[in-house]
């Protein structure tokens, strides 16, 4: 088997400011000149075999104008020289359905898919977040999860926007104290199927804004900083530009996060 490269970005947020306790969090202005460097890098420097979009493509604000943003958004990460796979985040279908989504993915069906390429089977799962509520699969999504693994016999990367780990949140600027609104409520579920297949090689989301690793029961669950994140505590502030670099192999998975917060992790299979 040889080595598949993914370049992973989450949380690009096109669209309008953001702030979180009065302080601006997101530099959303940034949004396009950060993917545009981002695909730039991939194209000219790594050249991987997949660019991996985590979601959250926008920032919320009306069904035409977040039509408009996903549109540019996804655009600037089709100028990769390589494939694009596509997860869909919270804020994404507040205003847009399935279908605005798939059109622009160049896809048909589910939000939820699966395919192999390179020697690993993929599973993007559709993470659906209920404001101030939860965030769910669902049991569908849950049999369906179930009935793709029993049917691969490939190493198996999963892709989600929300976290199926149960972080430790103290120190998360957005959800310490709110598990509910990151942590996927069907969590344990997940990782117990995941666990049964027993050919899931590593776990990949976004949303908590922040790098994080949890390791559960020799599985890694690796959390991507948004691209847009300020790592400062208010205007003018300093982005994140934060990506991943994805290298599996036979033997090991070696994530390498670039951006203003490096970090390197690596897990021997």
């Amino acid at each position: 088997m040889a080595e598949l490269t993914l370049a992973i970005v989450s949380d690009l947020h096109f669209g309008p400011e953001a702030r979180f306790a009065g302080k601006l969090r997101k530099l959303t202005a940034h949004a396009g000149f950060l993917a545009r460097g981002f695909v730039d890098r991939m194209n000219e420097v790594v050249r991987p075999d997949l660019v991996v979009n985590l979601g959250d493509d926008i920032e919320d604000e009306s069904p035409a104008v977040d039509l408009a943003r996903y549109r540019e958004c996804q655009s600037i990460l089709r100028g990769a020289r390589a494939d694009v796979v596509n997860v869909a985040g919270n804020h994404d279908v507040i205003h847009l359905g399935a279908t605005d989504l798939l059109a622009a993915w160049g896809r048909e069906g589910e939000l939820h898919y699966a395919f192999d390429r390179g020697g690993f089977h993929f599973v993007v799962l559709h993470t659906r977040e209920r404001k101030d509520l939860d965030v769910s699969v669902g049991p569908d999504q849950l049999a369906w999860l179930e009935a793709d693994l029993a049917a691969s016999s490939l190493p198996t990367v999963v892709l989600m926007h929300h976290s199926a780990a149960d972080q430790d949140l103290r120190g998360n600027r957005w959800f310490e104290g709110s598990p509910h609104l990151c942590l996927v409520k069907e969590r344990r579920r997940l990782r117990e199927v995941f666990a049964r297949h027993g050919r899931v090689v590593a776990v990949f989301n976004g949303h908590l804004h922040w790098n994080h690793v949890d390791v559960v029961d020799g599985l890694p669950f690796v959390t991507l900083q948004s691209l847009v994140e300020n790592l400062d505590e208010d205007a003018p502030g300093r982005p994140a530009a934060a990506h991943a670099v994805v290298r599996l192999g036979p033997r090991r998975v070696l994530v390498e996060i670039a951006g203003a917060e490096r970090a390197r992790y690596q897990f021997d299979r």
